[in-house]
């Protein structure tokens, strides 16, 4: 029998802030250096292989957090959750800030790399102490707020990055990353660890393989629905026409306030979580990837770009709470670690594959179309397993 040990502590509005501020620290590993990456280019330039090198070493953390982030929830149900967060926003800030000292390309690479294994840590430890911390209704509004606040925090990260940038040159915004350290601190002082008994003779619930993969295998399809676009917005408005940096700037800024009311609109669907929501947000998503895909015009394809990252925004926030209902608290961090890893091989893998797809297909927005079709038929079988469950 599986249950939490009693430690006279209840996790209350506070803890709840230091989670969802520590899961920004991710996102901001990558947004916060697009605006300077022009600048890298050319200061690496004559550097072999600088044109695939350097956009690596701004991407690789999601790589990285995509391999180690199981093995990060795996340590966290054996060693404990807040001594290993700790560690690791430590870590994020040393790595994270060390570029600023070096001028040597594979250095920096080496640096991202073990950035990125402190950032799987941190995901995947925050992710699992909103689901330790909160049960039911109050953990799915946390799920849903950690949606939202890394969403308007990358709107945010990217103006704020390219202050640094203007200000610091290509180094400046790699001095954000110290913002883990006061972060560090207050998780120390706020955050407690959440205690978990495992079964009568110590030993761990056998993990909930059957159950927990399909959720984590559709959380990577999800994954690559969210940053194809995403990642492809610019190229896919310039086919609509000519869009300015700020035009296109101005419609990644809409889109990742879809995810904010997508979220939302979870929050206000949660008790429908799992299959159900699974549909509505597939349909949504399936709607706005056939507008993207098929229309000319400007204004349009970044209206469907809004609509297709609202359903996005239903999406992860229910896969999440659908795999976490499913995780014995001994087992919670390996399984929160395995979706978290799913969900940034999405992000890695979501450009690869577009790319890929495009030469066959023709260009980006035939990918899109493809996409947009194998997701309705997504959503259409999903609803028919629902409808099918109901009458028998």
């Amino acid at each position: 029998m599986i249950e939490k040990v009693p430690t006279g502590k209840i996790a209350t509005t506070r803890h709840g802030v230091i989670l969802l501020i520590t899961s920004v620290m991710p996102v901001m590993a990558i947004i916060s250096l697009v605006p300077v990456l022009p600048l890298l280019m050319r200061e690496f330039g004559a550097v072999p292989g600088a044109g695939m090198l350097v956009p690596i070493m701004m991407t690789v953390p999601a790589l990285c957090v995509a391999l180690f982030s199981p093995i990060a929830g795996w340590i966290a149900d054996r060693v404990g959750r807040k001594p290993l967060l700790l560690g690791a926003l430590i870590a994020y800030a040393a790595f994270g800030v060390l570029p600023i000292f070096l001028n040597d390309l594979p250095q920096m690479i080496a640096a991202r790399v073990a950035l990125g294994i402190a950032e799987s840590v941190i995901m995947t430890v925050a992710t699992t102490l909103l689901g330790d911390y909160f049960q039911d209704e109050r953990r799915e509004r946390w799920f849903a707020s950690q949606v939202a606040v890394v969403s308007i925090s990358a709107i945010i990260l990217i103006a704020i990055g390219g202050i640094f940038g203007e200000l610091f040159g290509s180094r400046g915004p790699f001095g954000l990353y110290l913002l883990a350290l006061p972060i560090a601190l207050a998780a120390a002082i706020i955050l407690f660890e959440p205690d978990v008994r495992r079964g009568t003779r110590g030993e761990a619930a056998a993990f909930p393989w059957a159950r927990v993969l399909p959720p984590v295998l559709i959380t990577l399809g999800v994954g690559l629905l969210f940053y194809t676009l995403m990642v492809q917005l610019g190229p896919i408005l310039e086919l609509s026409g000519v869009a300015s940096p700020a035009l296109i700037g101005a419609a990644g800024a809409a889109a990742n306030l879809g995810m904010v009311v997508g979220s939302a609109v979870f929050g206000r669907l949660k008790q429908l979580a799992g299959p159900k929501l699974l549909a509505l947000g597939l349909l949504v998503a399936a709607t706005g990837y056939i507008g993207a895909g098929l229309f000319d015009n400007f204004l349009l394809v970044a209206t469907s770009a809004v609509l297709a990252c609202i359903g996005c925004g239903m999406l992860l926030p229910n896969m999440l709470t659908w795999t976490v209902r499913l995780l014995p608290a001994s087992v919670r961090g390996r399984g929160t670690g395995i979706w978290t890893g799913a969900f940034f091989l999405g992000q890695f893998a979501a450009p690869i594959i577009a790319g890929m797809l495009s030469a066959p297909l023709g260009n980006l927005k035939d990918v899109l179309v493809l996409y947009a079709v194998l997701t309705t038929a997504g959503a259409l079988a999903t609803a028919a397993t629902v409808r099918r469950k109901a009458e028998i």
